[in-house]
């Protein structure tokens, strides 16, 4: 079995065969959008494989993803930035495979958190704790009678609170979201930063828009996060909603040489 360094200068890839990478949320953005959106964007990674590359971007557990990939009729990711960006893998053989060495300041930086953290949110009124398993943060579901400031139980630790999809919260190490993750696994790839596209619907996607890569808003986006992205000049808020706007994205900032063709 290869350990992680072996992996990691396994998987490191040369620039000069890539055309794009599409970093991409999965739910309501790469799983969104009407069914011939879908097929013309997945079809079209297929085709320009290997030099068009593909990352996940999600608040999705390791589990998910390997599910989501096991028929073929999702494109598999080159790699995986997933539970909210807490972690960072090569996905191969259909798993979900961490990057020990990028997620090292990660686990630092959670070390035991999730014991307090669960200690102090216990018994609040409307909230309930996910039943994913966890690695470096929390995740909770809320509905009737959460009050958001019953949270500053949580104050003094060092944790960021990310309230998105008006269902969730997500507890995770401070500073660590999906868009620090996405740099430090491009920067380990060594991928062409203008090359990058982050897509995206909802407010715990936000921080990727603001690493300043070129973004995709796809249509029906919470409108938190249209607001939060309307100054971002490279944060594309598009018409078509999930895949059609990361179609719509790719043509209008020339990022292929032969983009897809945007499909309504």
């Amino acid at each position: 079995m290869l350990n992680t360094m072996q992996m990691n200068q396994k998987y490191s890839d040369p620039v000069a065969q890539c055309d794009m990478v599409l970093a991409t949320d999965l739910d309501g953005t790469f799983l969104g959008g009407s069914a011939a959106a879908r097929k013309t964007l997945y079809d079209w990674l297929r085709a320009h494989a290997p030099h068009t590359r593909l990352i996940f971007v999600t608040g999705r557990d390791p589990d998910f993803i390997s599910a989501l990939c096991a028929n073929g009729e999702i494109p598999a990711p080159e790699y995986v930035i997933g539970d909210v960006g807490t972690t960072i893998a090569r996905f191969s053989d259909g798993r979900v495979h961490p990057l020990d060495d990028l997620e090292a300041p990660i686990a630092d930086a959670w070390r035991d958190h999730g014991n307090t953290v669960r200690d102090r949110l216990r018994g609040i009124s409307g909230l309930r704790l996910q039943t994913a398993p966890f690695r470096y943060r929390l995740s909770y579901e809320y509905g009737a009678g959460f009050d958001p400031d019953s949270l500053e139980v949580l104050h003094g630790l060092e944790v960021d609170i990310l309230i998105s999809h008006g269902c969730f919260v997500d507890i995770l190490p401070k500073g660590v979201s999906k868009g620090p993750s996405l740099l430090r696994l491009i920067a380990h790839l060594g991928l062409p930063a203008d090359k990058v596209l982050v897509a995206g619907d909802t407010l715990n996607d936000l921080s990727m828009f603001q690493t300043g890569l070129h973004g995709a808003v796809v249509g029906g986006a919470e409108a938190e996060l249209l607001a939060a992205t309307r100054s971002l000049p490279r944060a594309r808020h598009c018409a078509e909603h999930g895949a059609g706007g990361i179609l719509e994205a790719i043509a209008a900032f020339s990022l292929h040489p032969t983009p897809p063709k945007v499909t309504s």
